[in-house]
């Protein structure tokens, strides 16, 4: 088994990157300066950070001060800049770096930088309303604050027009101008008190003698979105001085999100959206690197030396580790694997390695392309395949193919409808599937698009994707091969998918609660589904079903939930209905509301629900039932 844990061990070959970092950040021409590590969820972020971090915390490097801190460690506070503000502090009192006399001397400087956080929210200026302006206004460059006639005017919950309206009497032009007065004031305060603040924690970077700081915050994208740009501004407004480098870890997808999601009121946003939030992310972040996905060769060698070092131990894996790192120098392209192990591992190291990676080279395209050549996924299924391999061996199942077992996993994990339907072709005709001989056959030696061709017009059609039937060409092949076994290590998983019990990505959790409110038009559902449902992987669109589904299955009497499958229905986005049929089979019919059956009874025609609908509403006796069959 193998941790999901970030870690400075590199198995990804992703120490270029991290170098890349490195040699950026010690060029002090650059800074200050804020880089964006960018990548999907799982991508390897945290590794490359944690490998930047090691490099600047050794103690032979006297010119560096690093600080690490998790986004997630801000995210209980009601006011994330002072929080951010007070930990940067605090741990440039306690470095180790830092000398025994220059102790006090920081010690004496931090403390009237503690005082002016204090006096910033003692004064009633409560940092979290420190921000930049609204977006237009800040796109001139400046750093000017939120004007507070502005805040106080969002404080009456009241839509813009509305604003407007209270504003044209004479009353509102009464309250406006004291706004405008004591907002100047408070401007006026909130501006000399950031601009010190600035001035004196650049004076306290000087005092330290380092010639820079780096300060490196993981899983921002965790955080909520309100957290996500409070910790972003406060970077940019307060810290972002001579000497200072800060790494953002981040999927840009949940960045892009949280500044729609501030400034979703703001009119300016909805009529220009993308530009707004592409120059305003530009303006928080300077240089965005962003991570590729990994090749075959790279899930090759990531997989091979997971493998390895389960086999064969830490201590004589660090021989492994080493030759590959001098290999990685002089070749960036190729797999490394057993050919290479052979060559650094004594027989029976070499012997035990080679019986678990053997399979493992057929099939990298087919996980590379499955799992999109995601790291944290390709762990999470080896685990899962460990475990299935460790059922095997302890049920004593005779026959058992690893190979097999591999390949099953990438159709269920990347297609459960069709793993599914295949579960059912083989446990009517006793594990030996007539179907699958059928399609290898349609399959075997042609040009893809001539099998695409060919399958689609067949009764197999749904079975014509070219990932789906790369999957059949590739050995092992699967005609006549009893499969009752293989299903029955995976029965846990027939009703959810390997993805139901994995961590949801943070951008699918978000477009989800996104899509919660109670009140949400179709119209707006449906924008949103095509907008960042659409763009979705497959495995980040089978989480949100799983997702979706599990809440349905916990809250069947919660309208919405029917009302988002509703739309993705409509809308024919592949897979909704069958992940809807999963989830309505677990659900009495006696909790569905009579509001959800009579909508459900504009499917009774659809020729993919209809029919299932029918009969889950045959009985006629519940309120839901009586609802749905009104309609004819």
């Amino acid at each position: 088994m193998w941790a999901d844990n970030e870690t400075s061990e590199d198995l990804l070959g992703f120490r270029v990157h991290a170098e890349l970092l490195i040699n950026i950040l010690n060029d002090e021409s650059v800074l200050p300066i804020t880089i964006g590590v960018f990548g999907d969820w799982g991508s390897g972020k945290s590794s490359i950070l944690q490998i930047v971090k090691e490099e600047f915390e050794k103690e032979d490097d006297k010119d560096s001060l690093c600080i690490y801190f998790n986004g997630w460690t801000f995210e209980g506070y009601d006011d994330a800049k002072a929080a951010l503000l007070n930990s940067i502090l605090k741990e440039l009192e306690d470095n180790r770096k830092i000398s025994a006399e220059l102790k006090d001397t920081i010690k004496e400087k931090a403390k009237k930088l503690w005082k002016s956080i204090d006096w910033m929210r003692g004064a009633g200026m409560v940092m979290k309303n420190v921000a930049l302006p609204a977006v237009s206004a800040y796109f001139t460059g400046g750093l000017s604050l939120v004007p507070f006639a502005y805040q106080k005017m969002a404080e009456w919950g009241d839509n813009p027009d509305k604003i407007i309206k209270k504003l044209q009497s004479e009353e509102g032009k009464r309250i406006f101008e004291a706004f405008v007065k004591k907002g100047k004031e408070q401007d006026k305060n909130l501006t000399n008190a950031v601009s010190e603040f600035r001035k004196d924690f650049s004076d306290l970077l000087a005092a330290t003698n380092f010639k820079r700081l780096v300060v490196i915050i993981d899983d921002l994208d965790r955080c909520s979105p309100e957290r996500i740009i409070e910790n972003l501004e406060a970077i940019k407004l307060f810290l972002n001085v001579p000497k200072t480098a800060f790494i953002i870890g981040a999927d840009p997808r949940i960045v892009e999100y949280a500044i729609k999601h501030k400034y979703k009121n703001n009119k300016e946003i909805e009529e220009d959206n993308n530009r707004i939030v592409i120059d305003y992310l530009e303006k928080l972040i300077q240089l965005p690197y962003s991570l590729p996905r990994l090749s075959e060769s790279e899930v090759e060698t990531y997989i091979s030396m997971l493998i390895c070092k389960k086999e064969i131990g830490d201590t004589k894996f660090k021989r492994v580790l080493d030759e590959f790192r001098k290999y990685r120098v002089t070749n960036k392209y190729s797999a490394f694997g057993l050919s290479n192990f052979e060559k650094i591992l004594e027989a029976g190291e070499f012997g035990k390695v080679k019986d678990n990676v053997i399979t493992i080279p057929s099939l990298v395209p087919l996980i590379t392309n499955s799992l999109y050549g995601n790291p944290r996924q390709i762990k999470r299924f080896l685990n899962t395949y460990t475990i299935r391999k460790r059922l095997a061996e302890v049920a004593s199942l005779q026959s058992f193919d690893d190979a097999v077992l591999a390949k099953m996993m990438i159709l269920e994990y990347s297609e459960p409808k069709l793993f599914k339907k295949l579960f059912e072709w083989q446990i009517a005709q006793d594990g030996v599937p007539k179907e699958i001989t059928d399609i290898e056959a349609m399959s075997k030696e042609k040009v893809i698009d001539d099998v695409i061709s060919e399958i689609k017009d067949s009764e197999f059609k749904e079975w014509s994707k070219p990932k789906i039937i790369k999957w059949f060409q590739i050995e092992p092949l699967l005609s006549g091969v009893d499969l009752r076994d293989y299903y029955w290590i995976a029965r846990d998983k027939l009703e959810n998918s390997i993805t139901a019990t994995s961590m949801i990505p943070p951008i699918v959790r978000a477009l989800f609660n996104e899509l919660l409110p109670d009140n949400m038009t179709a119209t707006v559902t449906k924008s949103l589904l095509s907008e960042k449902f659409q763009p979705f992987s497959d495995i980040e669109k089978d989480a949100f079903f799983n997702l979706l589904s599990s809440n349905l299955k916990r809250n069947p009497k919660q309208k919405r939930l029917y009302d988002i499958f509703n739309t993705m229905t409509e809308m024919k986005i592949e897979n909704a209905v069958y992940h809807y049929m999963e989830a309505l089979k677990i659900i009495s019919v006696s909790d569905i509301e009579p509001a959800v059956a009579l909508r459900l009874a504009d499917f009774k025609t659809d020729p993919e629900f209809g029919e299932f609908l029918i009969n889950f509403f045959k009985d006629g006796k519940s309120k839901a039932s009586k609802a749905f069959n009104i309609k004819k």
